[in-house]
């Protein structure tokens, strides 16, 4: 007598045993498909056995990959992003109609047999030898269920799809197996659920509930009869019965199963041919997945919260851990993207610069204190269109931005006067600044830098001459006086400085030690420098650039996530020092034109090489913002141009990126405190001039034209100076695809 087990049957082995006995000598394999004898697979009736106890006895079922959801800070939605999108439901969510349905065209035995129904497969032998070919599978439900979770492993490696869907003799024994495994461990009502969830009905839907979603706009809960059986029929084959490209088709393989139903006894012969009789009725809800389809032009954003995600070691130790993750998706992840914000920034870039216009802008917010990214924008949409892009110009090469940032001009002199007044110079500090000087000998942090080949930097015109101290030097972004006051404290406090700023170049190297970075020479990311600026605005604590404020998976468990770290960069007395600075420009120097008028704020102009790049980068105590303008390729002198419907003889600094952050700023700080910054006392200059400063010079952002400098292509960064190679320091504006003094951009 053969060995049974509780309930009645064969064992496990005996089962499989059997089985394999019927289907190596009929010359079907497992799901009713056709194959070579198995003798001629090499693998003999005598050692089907032995070759079956060897399969591992666990069957991995991973958890099934959903769409995640992105919110912005107060839980509104920014997007959805999937590899697959599903969402998983239980059984009592499901219309008793589509799971009936599914049991009546796919296995209708599924309740009488085990994990295979060899009355199925003799079924099916039969009508194949009748038909001479592969006429009828015998696969049960939980056949298909194993292969649908081998498929699910696999996900979107083309390999492991392939290794998962082989018609193989080997394959097909080790789904035989994990089926009977999960006949035993699951039962039929936990099978038929997880099927239900697992399985494709074609239009980019995984699983039940977000087939019904696709094709009907309604939960799963809510299918009528008809409904169920178009989705049941689609399983067989999703391209074939799809009901949007080919309904006529769709309409048969409905009416297949609402016969098959009727004839199980399912439904009444009449329900079936009232069903038959309705014409599918379809209300297709398009798929929208991605950053592409982010709210408030967050897109940007968006991209940069998965860059972050598949990068960052919270999330997994290795890329591939966080790949996976990713993949998997059902995740809820909170960001800290301020919906008010975000809706300004867009609001003040499409008032100043349109998508169809030569150059672009660039807008990133950050919340001091924090290191919150507040905002984030830029006029060239996210997509794949025409004036469409998905290189993020606010971030870094690795995160989604361009190779090398662009060029900050004016806009890094902050940091060398950060850098002196932590050194001991005071605020009143002077120095000739005569219209035009050698530059000097100076220190780095290793080596005497030394200019042998005798390059000079002017100031903008003859009229502007020193002696200057650093109030009026910074307003007037006077290249000599900066000059002046690198050669005194030398290159390593400056690099020291932006060090502990997280200032790095947008490909990631920490900036080299040439004396053109205290002009603005090197490419920096608006996120960077909104970043830095932030630590100003924090009275000197610099706090590295945030996201993501919480993770919760499918099953509601949070995950950890990268928190922002937080060191003083400079005393609270250099960041106060730099803050009454930078007040005055807004207030009368070079960024007039970007001031606020009700509350504190301070910030500063840069205009570079061939006006390519214009930006300001200014900051309240409770919001930082940086705006760069021009050409990601860097191909576009921003002269005789219109940007945004007005026409500009000349782009400065102040004049075109101070305004879109003067209305940024206004829209997002709306309703928010209006704290008041720590100053210190700087006597203005006794001096009077009538020369404005900043004007076009790199590193400036006035609002007069400066003298013409070499032609476009030259490795010089600046018109009218002559700088050596040895000073600049590798390439000065660079982008994606790029070598140095190149062009090429994204």
């Amino acid at each position: 007598m053969p060995k049974k087990r509780s309930g009645g049957g064969l064992t496990t082995t005996q089962q499989a045993a059997k089985f394999l006995g019927v289907a190596a000598l009929s010359g079907v394999v497992l799901a009713g498909i056709a194959l070579p004898a198995a003798g001629a697979l090499g693998l003999a009736t005598k050692g089907t056995v032995e070759g079956f106890d060897e399969i591992p006895a666990n069957l991995q079922t991973p958890p099934l990959s959903q769409r995640t959801t992105i919110l912005d800070s107060k839980g509104g939605m920014i997007a959805s992003v999937y590899s697959r999108d599903r969402t998983v439901v239980e059984l009592k969510d499901i219309s008793p109609y589509m799971q009936k349905a599914i049991v009546a065209i796919e296995d209708a035995r599924f309740y009488k047999h085990g994990a295979v129904d060899l009355k199925g497969i003799l079924r099916a032998l039969n009508r194949n030898v009748q038909s001479g070919g592969t006429a009828q599978g015998a696969s049960t439900l939980t056949q298909q269920y194993v292969k649908n979770v081998f498929v699910e492993e696999a996900g979107d490696d083309p390999d492991k799809v392939a290794q998962a869907t082989q018609q193989t003799l080997g394959r097909k024994i080790q789904e035989l197996k994990y089926a009977i495994q999960v006949e035993e461990k699951l039962g039929k009502t936990r099978i038929l659920t997880n099927y239900l969830n697992i399985t494709f009905f074609g239009q980019q839907a995984y699983g039940v509930e977000a087939a019904s979603q696709r094709y009907f706009s309604k939960s799963a809960k809510d299918l009528t009869l008809e409904d169920a059986a178009m989705l049941a029929g689609i399983v067989q084959s999703p391209s074939r019965y799809d009901p949007v490209n080919d309904p006529a088709e769709a309409t048969k393989r409905r009416n297949t199963v609402l016969q098959r139903m009727a004839d199980v006894g399912d439904v009444t012969q009449a329900e079936a041919d009232k069903a038959k009789a309705t014409p599918i009725k379809l209300k297709v809800k398009k798929p929208k997945n991605g950053c592409i389809t982010a709210v408030s032009g967050a897109g940007f954003f968006c991209d940069y919260v998965r860059n972050v995600f598949l990068t960052d070691p919270a999330f997994g130790k290795t890329k591939e851990d966080r790949a996976k993750i990713w993949n998997r998706g059902g995740l809820t992840i909170r960001t800290t993207l301020d919906p008010q914000s975000q809706q300004s920034v867009q609001a003040s870039i499409k008032s100043h610069v349109y998508k169809s216009d030569k150059v672009a802008t660039a807008v990133t917010l950050v919340q001091p204190g924090t290191g919150k990214i507040m905002g984030m924008g830029q006029s060239k949409p996210y997509g794949f269109g025409p004036n469409e892009t998905q290189y993020n110009y606010s971030v870094n090469k690795d995160m989604g931005g361009s190779n090398f940032g662009f060029p900050t001009g004016s806009t890094f002199k902050p940091f060398v006067a950060a850098a002196a007044i932590a050194q001991g110079k005071p605020a009143t500090q002077v120095y000739s600044s005569p219209y035009e000087m050698p530059y000097p000998s100076m220190q780095t942090c290793d080596k005497p830098y030394v200019n042998l080949d005798g390059a000079r930097v002017p100031n903008e015109d003859k009229s502007e001459h020193g002696p200057y101290a650093l109030k009026e030097a910074m307003a007037k972004s006077v290249n000599t006086y900066f000059i002046q006051m690198v050669q005194d404290i030398g290159l390593c406090p400056v690099t020291q400085m932006t060090d502990k700023l997280g200032v790095v170049q947008g490909n990631g190297e920490k900036l080299p030690q040439s004396p053109a970075i205290a002009l603005g020479s090197k490419g920096l990311s608006p996120l960077t420098m909104a970043s830095a600026y932030a630590a100003f605005a924090n009275r000197g604590t610099y706090c590295t650039p945030v996201a993501i404020e919480s993770v919760r998976t499918a099953d509601g468990t949070s995950l950890p996530v990268p928190k922002t770290s937080c060191s003083q960069a400079m005393t609270e007395t250099t960041a106060d020092t730099i803050n009454t600075l930078l007040r005055g420009v807004v207030d009368s120097g070079t960024g007039q034109q970007a001031g606020l008028t009700s509350r504190d704020n301070a910030g500063k102009t840069g205009t570079t090489d061939f006006r390519k790049n214009a930006w300001f980068v200014g900051y309240t105590p409770n919001m930082s913002g940086a705006v760069w303008v021009g050409s990601p390729t860097q191909t576009v002198e921003m002269v005789n141009i219109t940007i945004g419907g007005v026409y500009q003889a000349k782009v400065y600094g102040g004049q075109v990126p101070g305004p879109i952050w003067r209305d940024a700023m206004t829209g997002a700080l709306n309703g928010v405190a209006a704290p008041s910054f720590n100053t210190v006392d700087i006597p203005d200059p006794q001096k009077d001039r009538d020369d404005e400063g900043d004007r076009g010079r790199p590193g400036a952002g006035g609002t007069k034209p400066g003298k013409p400098g070499k032609k476009p292509g030259d490795k010089n960064p600046f018109p009218g100076i002559s700088i050596p190679p040895n000073m600049i320091g590798g390439n000065t504006g660079g982008h994606r695809g790029q070598t140095n003094g190149g062009t090429q951009g994204p």
